[in-house]
């Protein structure tokens, strides 16, 4: 006879993995990658790559939440891995990275939502005036604040509520990205796949460039998963269900999405995806099969997608802030749960209102985009790099039942290379990111200096007793 738990079942943390990775992304980054690519081949091989790149870090971080299964796993292993002002500094980075994450996000369901009632296909002169663009905008605020608001009430109420949210949302954003495929046994054989061809034949070197732009789109929308070890202290048997659900949750997301740019590829073409013009691609899509009035239902449906990726990333970040607090490096206030529901309610609520500033100064997807993956590729690369320390560090576990991954150090080398050249590709585009990779390690300097004026230097490093 089993006991019932309060904790999440495999089901649960396989919806919070595909949760965590699709939010809005894929509803918005195909068009930033096929602004880099110079042809279709790029464009897919780019999506093909980052499914390859995302699989690697899933598998890497079900070896290191198995043998780390412990509440804010993400910060813990930092701290145990390396050292806990590097713990500090890298969360604090991917605190900022995640809050301007969902800022974005839910500025474009925002454009989403405010096109059933402004059609972008209409009056584009009136949209196109400075005043009105302003007052569209700020509606974006209002929307995204809003989402965010509503949510933030969501997860006070507990874990097992806004997991039972997260798998409504979830089921909902899958029957979406269903929808968004639809159209390909919808569109009669006239749709013609364009092809951008480019007057001169791209060189080697541009298409490297082409490929390093695109995949940082393309990371972005993959990204989101490495976040599940934050949750390894409450999943059920997270020795075996941690693996499985990111495991079963990346393979879904990579099916859906190759599935996806090829929908919108077959029916919007690819030369339209290069218009300056073309925005919110989801609605495009369904308008040209199912008419207008689709357009309007499948936006209201892409909100709800938002509003599943606000909810998981409310859940998740807290939990890091517990974690450092534990370790005495946040104030013992961020540990304080409610006795109620079991809450961590100051956490939680410093979280969101990192959030809704955030959503002030983001304004636009594309504003964020190349801060918020530049400042992940730091937590990436030395998080995934922890697994080389942890295997040596936990070999006692080796016969225990832990997942193990079967090509090491193959898959964990990969993934690390692929972010190092993700990271390269965002500095050395000097013209349109170099504000955020110099404002990055700016970021990452403070973070790091901070630590050393935090009173406290008693540290909890030993999380293998937690």
């Amino acid at each position: 006879m089993t006991a019932k738990t309060n904790k999440l079942n495999l089901f649960d943390f396989t919806m919070i993995v595909v949760s965590l990775v699709i939010g809005m992304g894929i509803f918005r980054t195909p068009l930033n990658v096929a602004k880099a690519s110079p042809d279709t081949f790029m464009f897919f091989m780019t999506w093909l790559a980052g499914g390859v790149v995302a699989l690697c870090g899933a598998l890497t971080y079900a070896e290191i939440g198995s043998r780390l299964p412990v509440t804010g796993g993400y910060y813990k292993v930092f701290s145990y891995a390396y050292h806990p002002s590097v713990a500090f500094a890298i969360n604090c980075v991917i605190l900022v990275s995640n809050a301007a994450s969902l800022a974005g996000v839910a500025m474009v369901g925002g454009e989403y939502i405010t096109a059933i009632f402004i059609p972008l296909s209409k009056d584009a002169a009136w949209i196109k005036d400075a005043a009105n663009a302003a007052y569209i905008q700020n509606i974006h605020i209002v929307i995204a604040i809003t989402a965010i608001l509503i949510f933030y009430g969501v997860n006070l109420a507990g874990l097992k509520m806004s997991a039972k949210t997260q798998n409504i949302l979830t089921i909902i954003k899958i029957i979406l990205v269903l929808l968004l495929i639809a159209p390909l046994f919808f569109a009669d054989n006239s749709t013609a796949v364009q092809q951008h061809i480019s007057s001169v034949s791209p060189t080697f070197k541009e298409y490297i460039k082409a490929f390093g732009v695109g995949l940082v789109a393309v990371s972005f929308t993959y990204g989101g998963y490495q976040q599940t070890i934050n949750f390894g202290a409450e999943v059920d048997w997270p020795a075996r269900n941690v693996p499985r659900g990111i495991f079963f949750g990346i393979s879904i997301i990579i099916l859906l999405y190759l599935t996806i740019n090829y929908a919108y590829i077959k029916v919007i073409g690819f030369d339209t995806l290069h218009l300056p013009e073309t925005k919110n691609i989801a609605a495009i899509m369904a308008s040209k099969i199912f008419g207008a009035n689709a357009e309007k239902i499948l936006s209201g449906f892409l909100f709800l997608s938002v509003l599943a990726y606000v909810n998981v990333l409310l859940m998740s970040n807290p939990r890091v802030m517990y974690a450092m607090s534990e370790d005495n490096i946040l104030p013992a206030v961020f540990k304080q749960r409610n006795s109620k529901t079991d809450v961590l309610t100051v956490s939680l609520s410093a979280f969101a209102a990192i959030c809704i500033l955030i959503v002030f100064w983001a304004k636009e997807f594309d504003r964020i985009l190349s801060f918020a993956i530049f400042l992940d590729c730091f937590g990436m690369i030395l998080s995934a790099a922890t697994i080389f320390i942890l295997r040596k560090r936990t070999k006692h576990l080796d016969e225990t039942g832990i997942y193990k991954m079967k090509v090491f150090p193959v898959l964990p080398l990969v993934f690390i290379a692929a972010y190092v050249f993700v990271a390269i590709s965002i500095a050395l585009d000097y013209e349109n990111n170099h504000h955020a990779a110099l404002t990055g390690l700016a970021v990452m300097a403070v973070f790091t200096g901070l630590y050393f004026l935090f009173p406290t230097k008693k540290h909890n490093t030993d999380v293998t007793k937690t």
